[in-house]
């Protein structure tokens, strides 16, 4: 929250600023539709040297520039298709994540659409190092990639939106436009080739920092062990005794309905006060929400799969685990070690650390279902299914660190995630640009690109230009689709 403090000065002061840097030299400033360009020389002379110094290199590296550019287009497109497909085929996704598909790049997004569990936080701070980072290395490859091709360089400069800023890069676009297609597509793929490049480095970087700054702190766990429970098996859930003929999907289903079964027992799961009902079952006790015990009834009427009854769920265990009777816990091996030390039924004190508290639980350990003389916990390493979308979508946003073990700085805490979280934002900020201008929208790079792609194929450009747009609307109404899929399972 200090911290927080901090950004939000530094961003009123980061406004004034500029309101009066670009004031005062207003004259080299011009409006074109909502954004402002202040066109300057700086970085020319740069742009001149490499351009020329390396032409011969340049002009091999722009065959590999251009091949990235078809692989991203690609890929971009497939992410479109499959994101559609997600929220379309599944629509239960909103459950994890309620934010709208498409989010803007803003400074403290995790926190005004409610992603904190997937994102770091995204200060100001971290938003302009990162989108100047992304900016000057994309525009500047654009530049040196033109100028091995005898291309001037008119200026540079900086664009700015509000407190938003990026950089420019200003060839002489009459002539390029005369240039050879390759020539124009491997200027127009430069830009996300060096966010690639930069991507790479950041990422060594990245892995070389934590090994140096951070070491293991503790195990995480994302949830508690599911099982299997045949519908036909259940003898009772909550306090009401299931007859023999209600023992089916339609009959519970019915129960439910009516009000005969409700929710009695609150379980913090996840760190959310969630209430469950109680099941029994072949004389063993199940726990599950009346919500997913509808959901999954309607889907499958023989099976469903519930929480067993284990000391974790029990005893609402959250948080990373951090020490065990006394021993500290690095991660999922020493937790195992810990564990096997004791029998089943015997009594622990487990200490984990939620949102920078520590917490102590007292619980008795239950007996392995592999090996009924081994101890057991009951929570899992990640998020309900290691192959479900919540896990993906976990894995993907955690690359930094295993997603079972977590990370403590060695000295100097607080300076040390700013620095982690910083290095996260600068590598997801330059894939993410990499991909976005890659698609085939006539205002980025990838519109250009697909459209000279098209015009070398059909050789006639009334047909290139009829399938850009093509493409273009196609892109749209698949934007449309998926905030539509998103807007119809939220409510």
């Amino acid at each position: 929250m200090s911290f927080l403090l901090y950004d939000l000065i530094f961003l009123g002061i980061f406004c004034l600023f500029i309101v009066s840097f670009l004031y005062k030299r207003r004259k080299n400033l011009k409006r074109e539709g909502i954004i402002y360009l202040y066109r300057t020389k700086v970085g020319i002379r740069f742009i001149d040297y490499v351009g020329k110094k390396f032409k011969r290199v340049l002009g091999v590296l722009q065959y590999f520039s251009i091949a990235l550019g078809y692989v991203l287009m690609i890929a971009v497109f497939y992410m479109l298709i499959k994101v559609t497909y997600t929220y379309l085929a599944f629509p239960e996704i909103t459950r994890i994540i309620k934010a709208p598909p498409l989010v803007p790049l803003i400074p403290y997004f995790p926190e005004i659409f409610g992603v904190q569990s997937f994102f770091p936080p995204f200060y100001f701070t971290y938003f302009i190092i990162a989108v100047l980072v992304v900016a000057t290395v994309h525009e500047f490859s654009h530049g040196i990639f033109a100028k091995a091709k005898g291309l001037k360089i008119k200026s540079t400069g900086f664009a700015f939106l509000g407190p938003i800023i990026g950089a420019f890069v200003e060839p002489d676009e009459k002539k390029m436009e005369k240039q050879p297609k390759l020539a124009q597509m491997g200027i127009l793929s430069a830009g996300v080739f060096a966010n690639v490049i930069t991507t790479i480095l950041f990422i060594f970087i990245a892995w070389l920092f934590l090994f140096l700054a951070f070491t293991e702190g503790g195990f995480i766990f994302n949830g508690y062990i599911l099982t299997a429970v045949n519908v036909s098996s259940i003898s009772s859930i909550g306090n009401y005794s299931i007859e023999l003929n209600n023992a089916n999907a339609e009959g519970i289903l019915s129960l439910i309905k009516s009000g005969e079964i409700k929710e009695s027992l609150g379980i913090p799961l996840d760190g959310k006060a969630i209430n469950m009902t109680e099941i029994k079952a072949n004389n063993k006790t199940y726990f599950i929400s009346l919500e997913d015990l509808k959901a999954q009834l309607v889907v499958n009427k023989e099976v469903l799969v519930a929480f067993p009854d284990l000391p974790a769920v029990r005893s609402g265990l959250k948080g990373t685990i951090i020490e065990l009777n006394g021993e500290k816990i690095k991660n999922q091996e020493t937790l195992s070690r810990e564990l096997a030390k004791y029998k089943p039924r015997e009594e622990v004190t487990i200490k984990t650390k939620f949102k920078e508290v520590i917490l102590s639980y007292n619980l008795r350990l239950a007996e392995s279902p592999l090996d009924k003389n081994k101890s057991f916990l009951g929570v899992s390493s990640t998020n309900y299914d290691n192959s479900g979308l919540r896990g993906m979508l976990y894995k993907f946003f955690n690359f930094f660190e295993s997603s079972s073990t977590a990370l403590e700085p060695k000295v100097y805490g607080d300076l040390m995630i700013f620095i982690k979280d910083l290095l996260w934002w600068v590598i997801m900020i330059n894939a993410a640009v990499a991909l976005f201008n890659m698609l085939p929208a006539g205002f980025l790079d990838g519109g250009r690109f697909f459209y000279l792609t098209i015009l070398a194929i059909v050789k006639n450009e009334k047909i290139a230009e009829k399938v850009s747009k093509f493409v273009v609307y196609l892109i749209l109404l698949i934007l449309v689709v998926i905030m539509f899929a998103w807007f119809i399972a939220l409510i």
